[in-house]
């Protein structure tokens, strides 16, 4: 397992190689906490200003620019205002946070500071799947630090006007409560079932209340905004994707990892065939990646290879895909597409969690016609009737889950239409496996 910076000085890996790094101390020593005392010296809209100025965009997958969702906060409700951080990292193919929550605690703890300054709020969450038990274990450790040095609690570094504490709260390891409402219903005691939009949670959120969600590597890319000024962060990436981001490699690739790219890396081949270490064994070449999580158009090897697709927003819009959680899954031509689009779509059924019925029943009619091609009776008008559902799935649920079990399935079909007819036509995968009759 690879964990590196290529491209720039590891910023949001930078305590990874330090010995003890998740310590207050040793976070102290290397700069900790430094950002949130400048922080404490700045009125809240010039904090918000640098971080719009950074064009940070939220990492979880959505990539909303983060200082817009943090000026929706209406600061004179008197209702109090809450930080949550998504720890969960429920997307397949997502690996990332987990570094930095196991190896960098505080960082996060001094992000969601910040947050808290910014915008009038003296209470944080981080909400964590059960499965990550364990870190939440570390963040109960550095928040005990952090509140035995007076950096959490009442009058925060000696400050009589500001006051924050922060809680860890384990979900059950469910995939929906990844998007930010059903997350906040799960966190208030309920089960983990999306809300209508709007209101937002930025003006609605928990128990009623102005609410800012960000994940992970959002928060803890604050102090490093804060640190550097918001331009100079921003000049690290392009314009419109400002900074660093984390990318977790998986598949059949020689390195797979956790590497911390500027964002714009030119260009993706470079990067799974020479960074990546290439393709994991050497008479098979690339087929296909899926380069943001398993929600995302899946790309073939003619959309990467002589393409020079940057690893931006941007860039991988404009490839035909998106940048996603940053969950990069490489696969070679042993990979029969339609098989691992069965895989993906049987995990999106499992973890609907019914509130809608496109959703509902969508999943489980892809399913079955999945299941039917597979078992060697699939129709050749299948390969449309799952285009079909997908039609009727996407955009017509309270929450992307429909849109993230129906693009997988549309691009795979749009992109590796050999695949599908191999299996419908001529009843055999793309790599001779013959249909899985009980």
């Amino acid at each position: 397992m690879e964990i590196k910076a290529l491209g720039c000085e590891p910023l949001s890996l930078r305590r990874v190689f330090i010995k003890d790094g998740h310590t207050l101390d040793v976070y102290r020593k290397d700069g900790g906490y430094k950002s949130l005392k400048k922080a404490m010296t700045m009125t809240q809209d010039a904090i918000i200003q640098e971080v719009k100025d950074s064009a940070l965009r939220g990492r979880g997958g959505a990539g909303f620019p983060t200082g817009m969702k943090w000026s929706f906060v209406p600061r004179d409700n008197p209702k109090p205002k809450y930080i949550v951080c998504n720890a969960d990292e429920s997307e397949p193919g997502s690996f990332k946070d987990r570094y930095l929550m196991e190896y960098d605690p505080h960082a996060l703890i001094e992000g969601m500071l910040i947050a808290g300054f910014a915008l009038g709020s003296n209470t944080g969450y981080i909400y964590g799947r059960g499965e990550y038990r364990y870190l939440l274990d570390i963040m109960d450790v550095a928040i005990k630090e952090a509140r035995e040095a007076g950096i959490l609690g009442e009058k925060v570094l000696g400050n009589k006007d500001f006051s924050f504490d922060l809680h860890t709260h384990t979900g059950a390891g469910a995939y929906i409560c990844g998007e930010e409402t059903a997350l906040l219903s799960s966190l208030e005691g309920f089960r983990g079932h999306p809300r209508m939009k709007p209101p937002f949670p930025a003006i609605e959120g928990l128990y009623a209340s102005p609410t800012i969600v960000n994940n992970v590597e959002t928060l803890t890319s604050i102090p490093q905004i804060i640190e550097m000024g918001g331009i100079k962060w921003r000049d690290l990436g392009t314009e419109k994707s400002g900074g660093t981001k984390l990318w977790s490699i998986s598949g059949h690739v020689k390195k797979p990892g956790v590497y911390e790219l500027p964002m714009g890396y030119a260009d993706m081949e470079k990067f799974i065939m020479k960074d990546c270490g290439g393709m994991l064994r050497k008479d098979k070449d690339l087929k296909a990646v899926i380069p943001g999580g398993s929600s995302v158009y899946i790309m073939n090897a003619g959309q990467i290879i002589g393409q020079n697709v940057t690893l931006d927003y941007e860039g991988l819009v404009a490839a035909g895909s998106m940048l996603g959680t940053g969950g990069m899954m490489v696969m070679d031509e042993t990979v029969d597409i339609m098989e691992s689009t069965k895989n993906l779509t049987e995990f999106y059924k499992h973890e609907s969690c019914g509130w809608c019925t496109p959703c509902r029943e969508g999943t489980d009619w892809l399913v079955k016609i999945f299941n039917r091609i597979s078992t060697g009776e699939g129709r050749p008008e299948d390969a449309q009737l799952l285009l079909d559902i997908c039609d009727n799935m996407e955009g017509k649920s309270f929450c992307p889950l429909a849109d993230a079990a129906a693009w997988p399935i549309q691009s795979a079909i749009r992109q590796f239409p050999g695949d599908f007819k191999k299996w419908l036509f001529d009843n055999v995968s793309s790599n001779g496996v013959k249909p899985n009759v009980q």
